[in-house]
């Protein structure tokens, strides 16, 4: 298999955030790693009344990640410890952006953010970065100008969810020039006249979703086509390298990245939306929607660029039989599509963890919690009844069985590591962190005792549970325990109750 390495005798346009990026000459990394066995009795601890299929599925699920991290290989490029994509020896980018946000509950004891270290020291002179590197020797999967060289353009909002649960400006103002750069790049390098943006299946990591006209490979190009999920992943990096840059004083370099969002906000809006069936779609060259239904429109609303009028239209999909609440939700092309699989056929109908805590975030963005609840309780559900079939978690899931897709790895962790951890915290018992301000938000549903023990908030460590309750009108009863004052805001049936700076309910 021919590798591609980065060769600076090449004609490139330097970048100017490139030189500021650290990570290009950083040493690698040399400190022994821990074990699952080391850090086991340290981790949070979720409880959810009687359920041991949840703790069985939870430490298994860390088992497995632990088991998955790896030293670098200095002769790669690579320059931190990391977590392997669990997939074929190279690290994927989009895959690790997924994967780190479960790891941020175990950065304690494993910094797993750093494994996106590894996609920063691999950075070009101007600006690219390649999808998918080795990890034994130096080079990468695509050559630059393959349409699946890169994507998608995830890494600054993975880095901003670290940011909300920690707290660390210090990583923050380390990432922001190569994210800054890498951004620069799509923009030069992945839109088209118009100013939207194109991808294709696995630039966009949604393999053989049926996306381009059957004229063009789904896979490989992109069927001249403006990506709905590229253009707000766009939109969405750049309202966040905004955020940064004024937590980091540096708002003066974040103009460019508020002026380009402006205009795509605008156009997303205007050419990418469809009135009659409520939905956004990616758009073909003469102008017309798709018409394909994928969760990949769900990069708008988690990029919050949908008015409350379409919002509830658009999030009525989720909910309806016919297209995305099938017996496992969600599958990732909607059930009324001719390509749609009922054992999944990867990205024509599988339920993936990605996809799903995507969505799950830009639901909570607006405001619909109960939809985010019964949505991820159905997904947990799902992968806890397989995990009780197979004893392990699998790379995505069938949407009209509980079973694995086919094709599906197994032990897969891999981005499955959100399920059981990051999707079982956040949004079936709903508890939400906010590390800058020592604020924990929680939408309290399940009327069995549910919380976490050794919950981390940023320096804090919290212990938090919500008592059985009769009913869910019931108000609930939580107790709380906090080695530092933490502010917790529960939220249940309408009703909210602040607790302020306590250490003890």
């Amino acid at each position: 298999m021919k590798l591609f390495q980065m060769n600076d005798n090449l004609c490139y346009v330097s970048e100017p955030h490139v030189a500021k990026n650290v990570f290009l000459h950083m040493p690698a990394e040399d400190t022994p790693l821990p074990t699952f066995e080391e850090v086991r009795d340290k981790l949070p601890i979720p409880v959810w009344g009687n359920r041991r299929d949840v703790l069985d599925c939870y430490y298994n699920t860390w088992r497995l990640a632990f088991g998955n991290l790896r030293r670098p290989v200095a002769e790669a490029g690579f320059v931190s410890n990391f977590i392997d994509t669990a997939f074929n020896g190279y690290l994927f980018m989009w895959d690790s952006s997924f994967i780190v946000m479960f790891g941020r509950y175990a950065s304690r004891y494993f910094n797993f953010q750093q494994t996106l270290d590894n996609f920063y020291s691999h950075q070009h002179r101007d600006g690219f970065i390649c999808r998918e590197i080795c990890e034994s020797v130096p080079g990468a999967m695509w050559a630059r100008d393959d349409p699946a060289s890169t994507g998608p353009n995830i890494l600054a909002w993975s880095e901003w969810v670290y940011y909300t649960a920690t707290g660390d400006r210090e990583r923050l103002g380390r990432v922001f020039d190569p994210l800054c750069a890498y951004h620069n790049w799509l923009r030069l390098n992945r839109s088209w006249p118009d100013g939207t943006y194109w991808s294709c299946g696995l630039a966009c990591g949604m393999d053989n979703a049926p996306r381009p006209d059957p004229a063009y490979d789904a896979t490989m190009s992109h069927g001249f086509m403006s990506w709905i999920d590229a253009c707000a992943q766009q939109y969405l990096s750049g309202a966040i390298l905004s955020e940064m840059a004024k937590v980091l004083g540096r708002e003066e370099e974040a103009r460019v990245y508020e002026e380009e969002a402006e205009f795509l906000g605008r156009v997303i809006n205007e050419k990418m939306w469809d009135e009659e069936t409520g939905y956004y779609y990616d758009t073909r060259r003469d102008g017309r929607v798709s018409g394909v239904k994928t969760l990949a429109s769900y990069w708008v609303l988690l990029a919050g660029l949908v008015s409350p009028e379409r919002a509830a239209r658009f999030v009525a999909h989720l909910d309806n039989e016919a297209e995305f609440k099938r017996p496992g939700r969600i599958p990732t092309l909607s059930a009324d599509h001719p390509a749609y699989a009922a054992h999944g056929d990867y990205w024509r109908g599988s339920v993936w963890a990605p996809t799903n805590y995507m969505t799950l975030c830009g639901l909570s963005k607006y405001g619909y919690d109960d939809l985010a609840f019964d949505i991820a309780r159905c997904h947990v559900e799902e992968v806890l009844a397989v995990y009780r079939q197979t004893g392990t978690v699998h790379e995505n899931y069938a949407p009209e069985s509980m079973a694995p897709g086919i094709p599906a790895k197994v032990d897969f962790v891999g981005w499955t590591g959100l399920s059981p951890i990051s999707m079982l915290f956040e949004y079936v018992f709903g508890i939400h962190p906010d590390a800058q301000r020592r604020r924990i938000v929680w939408h309290v549903h399940l009327t069995e005792e549910h919380g976490i023990r050794q919950y981390p908030l940023g320096d804090a460590t919290v212990e938090l549970i919500c008592h059985e309750r009769g009913s869910g009108e019931e108000a609930p009863v939580i107790s709380l325990r906090a080695d530092r004052p933490v502010t917790l805001e529960v939220v249940c049936n309408g009703k909210t109750v602040v607790y302020e700076n306590v250490t003890e309910i």
